[in-house]
């Protein structure tokens, strides 16, 4: 795919890093429909349509987003290899097709136990279910996100923060009203419609948008980083096979192997993942986390508006802090707003712990898009961005396939969520009391 077709973006009047920082913020909300958010609002329809468990349900969506996050990795490598435009298209493509296949579920499991009268229904469900959760935790949360993120990263050097603290607010308010948003959908066209409905969106839509205005790097557009007159030096030769070029002001490009070697890959990595686990499995089972609280289910759904409230300034905030902090002190105020975020959500029913787990949540979702977006490529440069943020997107994955059924365990063995939250408090301590040792690889000056 040409950079200049349909379009040439050096002859726009403005910096067409810009664009590129809202297409990748509507890709990152496209990916919506494969979040667990866009998925919770179902979950109750397909207990009821499959008959599954509620711990059956959570162990098929642990199964199939467990491979979509070993396959990541190879995504990664993927988008560094074919590009940003290509990688868009399929992932939304694939993510379509699982959508339209989700709204059927049921009856293919039926289908499927009829044509195998040795394998039970409720087997046969599962296996659909595992089956589709896996593409739609991979083209979805996995590709879709993973392309968009690695796009953005680079377009810019200087101003990363400064576009995380742009870009971030939108995802944050997008993700965190959606559960409302798809609560209104399905009353209004049923689960099976709402999921139809995404699919021609992402279809037709984000692909189309995505293969218009998706564009690998600006060297490529006959532009620089950041919208310079002119590039910076170039200390290092172009390693990768598409679409990046070294970055010009880092001291070096890290493979992902030398990045998996660093603690500051794993201190970032861990802290969000573990709040990709554990708010996936709040997410996951909100309507009955609410219900063991004595809250409705639309009193339940209701605390995701305000978290968007508060994710979207401290989101601007935390994105202009990246420019001008060391990030171990970002991950630090990310842990500590987790730790109030699992605590305060084991007591949903009181009003005041209620209100410092959405606190605690708006805070830690704040920090959560600066932290993907610049925290990589300012450490390791962008050469190898792709397969690194794959690796990330990896941990992130299996993190959100642990989270649903690691509560459903806790209520199941112990009749409550609460010591399954508390438990997750283990790993934002460890990594709060570790951020203070760890440090830039790029100052360090080895990998």
């Amino acid at each position: 795919m040409r950079p200049d077709f349909p379009f040439r973006p050096a002859s726009l009047p403005f910096f067409y890093g810009w664009v590129i920082v809202a297409a990748g913020t509507v890709g990152i909300v496209m990916s919506v429909p494969g979040q667990t958010m866009g998925v919770s609002l179902f979950t109750d329809h397909l207990l009821a349509a499959t008959g599954l468990s509620r711990l059956q349900l959570s162990n098929a969506y642990l199964a199939g987003t467990l491979a979509s996050g070993l396959s990541l990795p190879w995504a990664g490598t993927l988008v560094d290899r074919l590009g940003v435009r290509r990688m868009v298209v399929a992932a939304c493509l694939a993510l379509a097709g699982t959508l339209v296949f989700l709204s059927q579920s049921d009856h293919v499991a039926a289908r499927l136990a009829a044509a195998l009268p040795s394998l039970a229904p409720t087997a046969a469900a599962w296996a659909v279910l595992a089956a589709a959760f896996f593409a739609l935790r991979f083209s979805g949360q996995g590709v879709l996100t993973l392309v968009s993120r690695t796009m953005v990263g680079r377009w810019f050097e200087r101003r990363r923060g400064l576009v995380s603290a742009i870009s971030g607010p939108f995802t944050n308010v997008a993700f965190s009203a959606s559960p409302l948003l798809l609560s209104w959908w399905i009353a209004a066209a049923g689960w099976r419609g709402a999921w139809l409905g995404m699919a021609t969106a992402v279809g037709l839509g984000m692909s189309v948008f995505g293969w218009l205005l998706y564009r690998d790097n600006p060297e490529e557009c006959d532009l620089h980083m950041d919208g310079a007159a002119a590039p910076p030096a170039v200390e290092a030769p172009l390693q990768a096979a598409v679409p990046a070029t070294p970055s010009p002001t880092t001291a070096r490009d890290f493979t992902r192997s030398e990045a998996l070697g660093t603690p500051a890959f794993w201190l970032v990595t861990l802290g969000v993942a573990n709040q990709s686990m554990v708010g996936t499995g709040i997410v996951f089972h909100i309507v009955s986390l609410g219900a063991e609280a004595g809250l409705s289910e639309p009193q339940a759904v209701a605390i995701f508006l305000p978290i968007a409230l508060i994710s979207a300034p401290v989101g601007f905030a935390a994105g202009a802090a990246a420019d001008r902090y060391p990030v171990r002190f970002l991950m630090m105020g990310m842990m500590l707003a987790q730790l109030a975020m699992f605590a305060g959500a084991a007591n949903l029913a009181s009003p005041w712990l209620r209100a410092m787990a959405i606190g605690g949540w708006g805070v830690s979702a704040g920090f959560f898009g600066p932290l993907t977006v610049a925290a990589l490529p300012g450490f390791f440069g962008r050469t190898h961005l792709g397969a690194i943020q794959g690796a990330m997107m990896m941990v992130l994955v299996i993190g959100s396939a642990l989270g649903p059924s690691l509560l459903a365990t806790f209520h199941l063995l112990l009749g409550s969520y609460a010591p399954g939250l508390y438990a997750s408090c283990l790993l934002p301590g460890t990594v709060l009391l570790a951020a203070p040792f760890v440090r830039d690889p790029q100052r360090l000056g080895s990998a």
